[in-house]
This record gives structure tokens, C-alpha cells and sequence, in this order.
């Protein structure tokens, strides 16, 4: 077996067999700086080979400095070729985690794409930088980026109904609504139930944004976060004569 070893003193690169190894138990002596050093750790082979196991040896007298063989340094040529071949082992070993770097991104890009398929709505309300960026995402995937839909960030701060004066049988619905979210938020649907004297229904009803909304108001940009918004609605009860009602928000898709 050959190899080199590294005087630890100069740092110069030395040829050294395996019987130059074993002869003194590694001891040798430098032939540059003449300093006596243990050859064994520094000791690199040339080429890789399986290691054996040896049975332990008893430990000799200490060599003589004037018995260890004296290693000459290397010629240049020499060390360059070892660098060679350390810089191609280098090389391969970049070549080989290549396709692991490149397999990580793919599956890195992968779950970011789907969390953000999963929180489209949630990205949009909270970072509305992002929303035209999701926007563009979703015409590739067929899907849409709707306002949020919280129902327990959004309620009916105040409601009441009173008879008009001027219309029989006429009645006006008069509710403050008020988004308590950080974030705009889609207007809901409002289900009124009069009820009769003994709390039963009378009769029921549901208004999309689009029958209490003032034209102000635009419904695709929904209801700002901490805004309130007043309603006023005019119903025609004809003869049913309500004795109370019952006021509730609700999202259709929830």
C-alpha cells in the first residue's frame, strides 16, 4: 500500500509505503526540516481500499532518530496530481448532490403552491398586495379569490322596526351593521321573520346584498374592516299585523 503523508512541522507532502509505516511504528524523519513526526495520521492513500482488521501488536522500544527512514519530499508534479485528485473528488461529489438540490426546490415550490391554493382567501384578506398575484394564479387553476366570509367578525350592531306613519300596512326595518375583522369582508344576507303576538312566524324573508345595498356601496369590494353600514328597508306587511320580528346575518356557502 502507498500513499503521502504531511509533515506537521514544514507542511511538505511526502511519499511513504506501508513498509516505511510499519518499520518504527510510523516514526520518520523529514527530509526537508529534518524534524521526526508519527507519519500515520497525516497519512492519505492512494487510492481507497478496505481496511483490515489486525490483530494488536505490542509495543516496541522507541526507534532511534538515526534508524527512521528519511522521506524526501515530493516533486511538484506530484502534489499537483494529488490536488487533481482531490478537486475531481470534489467535483463528483457536487455532481452526485445535484439532483437532490434540484428535487428539494421542486417539492419546496410544490407546497407553496398548494398552500397558497388552500389559503387563497386568507392570503388575500390579510396581504391585499397579494391578491392580484392570486388573482392570476387562480386563471390557470379555474378557481376564484372571494372576500372572506367570517360570520363572527361581522354582526347587527342595532335593528328595529316601526310602522310608517304615512302608509298603512307599511313597515320600516332600520339595522347598523359593522365589520369587527382586520380585513374587507363579502356583504351577508339578512333573514327577517315577523312574528305574531305569541312569538310564532308570520311570514319570513331573505335580502341579498343587492336589495338593502345603497348605490354607494360596491359589492365587490365588500364591507371595509371596522366600517359600519346602515340599512333601511321599506316592507310591505299587508295585513299580517306583526307583533315582533327576528333579525340574523348568514353566508349562503357557509
Amino acid at each position: 500500500m502507498r500513499g503521502t503523508t504531511l509533515c506537521p512541522n514544514c507542511k511538505t507532502r511526502f511519499k511513504i509505503n506501508e513498509a516505511q509505516l510499519e518499520s518504527h511504528l510510523g516514526m520518520v524523519r523529514c527530509g526537508h526540516c529534518l524534524q521526526t513526526f508519527d507519519a500515520r495520521p497525516g497519512f492519505v492513500p492512494d487510492k481507497p481500499h478496505p481496511q483490515l482488521e489486525l490483530p494488536m501488536l505490542e509495543t516496541p522500544d522507541s526507534p532511534s532518530l538515526s534508524s527512521l527512514p528519511v522521506l524526501q519530499p515530493m516533486t511538484l508534479a506530484e502534489q499537483v496530481a494529488i490536488v487533481e485528485d482531490e478537486d475531481a473528488s470534489a467535483y463528483q461529489s457536487k455532481l452526485r448532490s445535484w439532483p437532490w438540490v434540484i428535487a428539494s426546490l421542486l417539492l419546496t415550490l410544490l407546497i407553496l403552491a398548494q398552500s397558497a391554493y388552500f389559503f387563497r382567501i386568507e392570503l388575500a384578506a390579510r396581504m391585499p398586495g397579494l391578491k392580484p398575484v392570486l388573482i392570476s394564479y387562480c386563471l390557470v387553476l379555474k378557481c376564484t379569490v372571494p372576500l372572506p366570509q367570517k360570520t363572527d367578525l361581522i354582526g347587527i350592531e342595532s335593528s328595529d322596526i316601526e310602522a310608517d306613519p304615512n302608509q298603512e300596512n307599511q313597515i320600516n326595518l332600520n339595522a347598523l351593521l359593522r365589520n369587527r375583522a382586520p380585513f374587507a369582508q363579502a356583504f351577508p344576507n339578512l333573514e327577517l321573520t315577523l312574528n305574531d303576538v305569541q312569538d310564532k312566524p308570520l311570514a319570513r324573508r331573505i335580502f341579498k346584498p343587492t336589495d338593502y345595498l345603497p348605490s354607494s356601496e360596491s359589492q365587490a369590494t365588500g364591507l371595509p374592516p371596522g366600517r359600519e353600514l346602515a340599512i333601511k328597508l321599506h316592507l310591505d306587511t299587508q295585513d299580517l299585523k306583526p307583533m315582533g320580528y327576528r333579525l340574523v346575518l348568514f353566508y349562503p356557502n357557509t
